[in-house]
């Protein structure tokens, strides 16, 4: 017999995008085991309803790849340095997710054989399939491409039906909600509306990606307990973007 929740979800697969910055809680940088566990936490709540979940990590409590290179680093040193960065965060989340007992792979994309398996779009596919969370790092491999790129391509990949956006707001508004009162937030946006106000939701590489595919995306404040499982089961909660109807 199915649960309710079970019951009422939308996908039965799906890919969260979480930023570097969320597992340095409340810290600049670095990570922060009871941040990671909190989220760890939040993802077992929606593996347990039967969604199959790939996740995909950035690096920016650690370095970001962009900033170093504006310093004055060479791009693809930077870069490449961002996904070193990654893969610290994916083992992270790996072991807090497995100290719940939620079984996990971590999938590179670039050679760490020692601490994660090479992506192979197929073997990730049946991780999935088995009940696996499947922990996606470095990005898509490659210099100039940001993890919001890399979570827009795996999920494509991966055949998610929806990419959740993790973020530090509840939501995507017309203007930035710190700095303005009157600010208005929206509960959906076409494609078109957010790439015509450029209101940064995905780098226009990742946003067009989905936006071809007709891949949803839900922005969602991760700060607020149970709001990862609602935007999984495809509640009204944050921002939806995607095609009209």
């Amino acid at each position: 017999m199915l649960s309710e929740a079970t019951q009422r979800l939308r996908w039965r697969r799906v890919l969260l995008k979480v930023s570097g910055e969320a597992f340095a809680g409340e810290r600049r940088y670095g990570i922060d085991a009871a941040t990671v566990a909190v989220i760890a936490r939040e993802i077992a709540s929606i593996h347990a309803m039967g969604v199959e979940m790939a996740v995909v990590v950035g690096g920016g409590n650690i370095i970001r790849g962009e900033e170093a290179a504006a310093s004055g680093m060479e791009r693809s040193t930077a870069d490449h340095m961002g996904m070193l960065a990654t893969i610290q965060n994916a083992l992270a989340l790996q072991d807090a997710l497995e100290k719940i007992d939620v079984l996990t792979r971590v999938q590179s994309a670039i050679v760490a054989t020692a601490v994660a398996e090479p992506f192979i779009r197929r073997r990730a596919i049946r991780h999935l399939e088995k009940g696996r969370v499947v922990i996606l790092a470095a990005g898509t491999g490659h210099p100039y491409f940001s993890t919001d790129t890399a979570a827009a391509l795996r999920a494509l990949e991966l055949k998610a039906e929806a990419v959740l956006k993790a973020t530090n707001v509840d939501g995507v508004y017309d203007k930035d909600p710190k700095l303005n009162h009157d600010a208005k937030k929206f509960a959906f946006l076409t494609y078109e509306y957010a790439i015509e106000h450029k209101l940064g939701i995905m780098d226009l590489t990742a946003f067009t990606l989905c936006m071809e595919n007709n891949l949803p995306i839900i922005v969602f404040n991760i700060g607020a307990e149970g709001n990862m499982q609602l935007a999984a089961m495809g509640e009204n909660i944050g921002t939806t973007v995607g095609r009209d109807g």
